[in-house]
């Protein structure tokens, strides 16, 4: 059981090119750990993961990256790692290496050594891990952290499983025991990551979230008005980690087609959001206050521009003309301008597919993704909807989306256009 609970918690921060270099006595079972790993990556706990003894490696593909598994107990020379393709292996993917020392001067620069000895017991081991570059302490520290997390909330010994995440650099994991499940979010600080526009930091200019609050406050205050939005179970502020409520993962897609009366039920929550006078200040259940930023002209030209600036360029191969963008800018300005006295509203800004969760009971919207919330006009989220990014809308359900959504609205209230 423990050496499963350290393979999730290894699994769980590996990255493409890390280098696992396994070491013990035979009987150790260091074979057991990898393969626990394998299987963790790939999502199939019953995955056959046979030794490489006999054949040195064995390769695993997973949604993730390559899982190269070697076991050079047998190799006779360093240079028989040439013929078995082991230099380019090591650079495609996660590589566990048992009895490494036979690589001779092969390894890389930069990998985790994990030392397997005896324990307590005739079943008992002693894991000891040493770090040598590649970010191993870090991580290790934060999947640690994680897992103190999980054990004070209740889901001690819960396996971990990686989570498509969003374009963000966030990162989520699936820990469950039993039925029960909470998702583990990561929210690295995004100013390790900046980009620009005007010479000021394009995550400020846009309103990016920064804070953990962000996210519990929009979360509580939705549920507080009655929307599905998960609960804020635990976190750690210092290491930007939390556990939240799993609103699963069924969602309002289908084999890439649109589900009609999931995405009918979509529009009608979102005509009930905005009709929503929503506060200044955001607050979560524990007191955190989140002053809600604006969309405003600026942030949404700035986005906009991202066209202009970006995409013309990477499609034609070369800039947009002065005139050209001055035109440009000129258009989304007088656009814009319409929005300027609509800025009440909650705008979640992500609301389409991904994020939104079919909920079996109870209001059947489930709402995730809404940390960089912002007050702005309703609009922005029914185009975000009826224009899914994601997934071709066809224009009858397009056409169906704004009847059921004007209908709605006209139900809080008959005046609106």
């Amino acid at each position: 059981a423990g050496t499963l609970r350290l393979a999730d918690d290894i699994a769980a921060i590996a990255r493409p090119g890390d280098v696992i270099a396994l070491h013990g006595d035979l009987g150790m079972r260091k074979s057991a750990l990898a393969r626990a790993v394998v299987r963790r990556l790939a999502g199939e706990p019953d995955l056959e993961v046979p030794s490489p003894t006999f054949t040195l490696l064995q390769s695993y593909e997973t949604a993730r990256f390559p899982v190269h598994h070697f076991d050079l107990y047998r190799l006779a020379d360093p240079d028989e790692l040439i013929e078995i393709g082991f230099s380019d292996a090591i650079g495609e993917g996660l590589s566990l290496i048992e009895w490494p020392e036979r690589a001779g001067d092969e390894l890389p620069g930069e990998w985790l050594d994990i030392v397997i000895s005896e324990g307590d017991g005739f079943n008992g081991r002693r894991f000891s891990l040493e770090a040598h570059g590649g970010g191993w302490a870090e991580r290790l520290e934060e999947t640690f952290a994680v897992r103190d997390l999980l054990d004070r909330t209740g889901f001690a010994g819960a396996e971990r499983r990686h989570l498509h995440g969003d374009a963000s650099t966030r990162s989520f994991e699936r820990a469950t025991i039993g039925d029960d499940a909470v998702v583990v979010m990561r929210w690295p600080a995004w100013r390790a990551f900046l980009k620009r526009a005007d010479d000021d930091r394009y995550e400020e200019i846009v309103h990016l979230a920064d804070s953990l609050s962000a996210f519990s406050a929009i979360a509580d205050t939705l549920r507080r008005h009655g929307f599905r939005s998960p609960r804020v179970l635990d976190r750690d502020a210092e290491r930007r980690l939390m556990l939240v409520e799993d609103l699963g993962s069924d969602g309002i897609v289908r084999d890439g087609v649109p589900m009609t009366e999931r995405y009918l039920a979509a529009a009608r929550r979102l005509a009930d959001l905005a009709a929503l006078a929503w506060p200044e200040v955001a607050v979560d259940d524990a007191g955190n206050r989140w002053p809600m930023p604006r969309y405003d002209r600026r942030a949404l030209a700035t986005e906009v521009g991202l066209f202009a600036s970006w995409y013309v360029p990477h499609l034609t191969g070369v800039p947009l003309g002065t005139d050209a963008l001055a035109e440009w800018n000129d258009l989304w300005d007088g656009l814009l301008a319409r929005f300027d006295d609509d800025q009440g509203r909650l705008v979640l800004r992500d609301y389409h597919s991904p994020n939104i969760l079919w909920q079996a009971s109870g209001d059947p919207i489930g709402l995730i993704d809404f940390q960089d919330g912002l007050l702005g006009s309703p609009a922005y989220d029914f185009g975000a909807l009826v224009t899914d990014a994601r997934v071709d809308i066809p224009d009858d359900l397009a056409t169906a989306m704004t009847d059921a959504y004007v209908e709605r609205r006209r139900v809080h209230d008959a005046s609106f256009d």
